[in-house]
C-alpha cells in the first residue's frame, strides 16, 4: 500500500492530499479568505473535460443570499417534521420553532459556501461526460483546500435543488443545474478514515 509523503518543500503530496482528506462537518468560524478561495476554485478547472466543453460553474454564496437560504432550510427542517402525519400530530409550536432555529443556526455555522453547478447542453452522452468533468473539479478543489487547511463538505440537500435557489442565484435552471453546494472552512473536528482494504474492491481479468 503507498505511503503518505511530504514533498522537500514541505508541502502536501498529491498521495498525502488523496490518503488525509477528509468530508468536514464542523468548522471554526472563520470565512475562507477571497485570495485562498480564488487559488482553490482555480484548481478546478484544471479537471479533465471531454471537447474541452468546461462545464463547471461557482456561485460564492454572499451573506445575504446565506441568510435567505438559512430561513429557507430552518423551514425544510420543520416540513420534514409536518410532512409526517404521527410526527405532525405530537409537535408542539415550541418544537417546531425550536427545531427551525437549529436548522437556520446549522446553515449559518458553514463558514464559506459555493454552489457548483453544471452547464446543461447537447446531447445525453454529452451531458453524462460533463456531469462527470464536474464532479472531478469538485474533487480537485477539495484536495486543494486540503493542502491549504481548508475542509469541505459536498451537500446535495433538498435546498440544492429548488426553484428559489436557482432564482436567488440568477441561474436559469433549463440551462445549468446545481449539482451541489460546498460548505467550506477550516476544520473544527476532523472524522477518522473509513476505507474498505483495496483487495475488497480490486479485480484483475486476464
Amino acid at each position: 500500500m503507498a505511503q503518505t509523503n511530504t514533498s522537500n518543500n514541505g508541502k502536501m503530496s498529491v498521495m498525502e492530499a488523496i490518503q488525509s482528506r477528509r468530508t468536514i462537518f464542523k468548522f471554526k468560524p472563520d470565512p475562507v479568505p477571497k485570495t485562498v478561495l480564488e487559488d482553490i476554485l482555480y484548481a478546478g478547472i484544471w479537471a479533465p473535460n471531454h471537447h474541452l466543453t468546461e462545464p463547471w460553474r461557482f456561485t460564492v454564496i454572499g451573506e445575504e443570499a446565506k441568510l435567505k437560504l438559512a430561513e429557507r432550510y430552518g423551514e425544510i427542517q420543520v416540513e420534514k417534521v409536518t410532512s409526517n402525519p404521527e410526527a405532525a400530530k405530537a409537535a408542539t409550536e415550541e418544537t417546531l420553532a425550536e427545531i427551525r432555529e437549529r436548522g437556520f443556526q446549522k446553515f449559518m455555522s458553514k463558514p464559506t459556501i459555493v454552489a457548483v453547478s453544471c452547464i446543461k447542453e447537447g446531447s445525453e452522452q454529452r451531458q453524462l461526460e460533463d456531469y462527470a468533468s464536474v464532479c472531478c473539479s469538485m474533487l480537485n478543489i477539495q484536495l486543494a483546500g486540503w493542502e491549504q487547511g481548508i475542509g469541505m463538505q459536498w451537500s446535495t440537500g433538498g435546498i440544492t435543488l429548488e426553484q428559489g435557489t436557482y432564482d436567488l442565484f440568477g441561474i436559469n435552471s433549463e440551462a445549468e443545474y446545481i449539482i451541489g453546494f460546498y460548505y467550506m472552512g477550516y476544520p473544527d473536528e476532523i472524522p477518522t478514515p473509513k476505507r474498505k482494504p483495496l483487495h475488497d474492491v480490486l479485480r484483475w481479468v486476464d
